[in-house]
């Protein structure tokens, strides 16, 4: 835990590698001290078919997927360097956004926990 799915235009991934834009997302999230590093996870799905709005503009969106516990700050903060660090590999992506969603611990269950 986290769980950083990032979800973009397929043109994103041939103008910066899916390592690179891994790697970012992955430096960004250690670099808040809010996670361990062998605790975040970083995933990517480039999509071929989508719109946004009404336009065909690319995008990147990231889905944060976090335990619960962190402030209402520490979340902002985190939003806003992964958005941050987006932004600066991909100035000409008119959008790029994040949310983040807490998991509840009593209701989170993986295979070392049974």
């Amino acid at each position: 835990m986290p769980h950083f799915i990032i979800d973009c235009s397929e043109q994103i991934i041939k103008i910066t590698t899916p390592e690179v834009i891994l790697q970012k997302v992955y430096d960004t999230a250690k670099s808040t001290n809010l996670f361990t590093p062998e605790e975040i996870k970083v995933r990517i799905n480039p999509y071929p078919y989508y719109t946004t709005g009404t336009t065909k503009d690319n995008f990147i969106h990231v889905f944060a997927n976090i335990m619960q516990g962190r402030s209402i700050e520490q979340k902002t903060n985190l939003s806003k360097q992964i958005v941050t660090a987006l932004k600066t590999m991909f100035p000409q992506v008119p959008v790029i956004s994040i949310n983040i969603r807490d998991f509840e611990k009593a209701t989170y269950c993986n295979k070392d926990m049974i």
